[in-house]
């Protein structure tokens, strides 16, 4: 069962902003949908998700 639903709205943006810049930027435009992302966000751990996040939320990726 994924995790993906417990997250708010604004965190999982963080976390497709995260993953797009670093980890699909070797990917086709056509394969960096929110679908695509929210795979490959869903198949990461829950503990590194959390350090995403806050990550982000630290470099204020959510401002970009």
């Amino acid at each position: 069962m994924s995790f993906m639903h417990t997250l708010k709205v604004a965190e999982r943006d963080i976390l497709r902003k995260i993953v797009r810049k670093v980890h699909m930027q070797h990917f086709p435009k056509e394969f960096k949908s929110d679908y695509e992302t929210d795979k490959l966000i869903a198949s990461i751990a829950p503990e590194t998700v959390a350090s995403l996040i806050k990550t982000g939320k630290d470099m204020k990726v959510d401002q970009l």
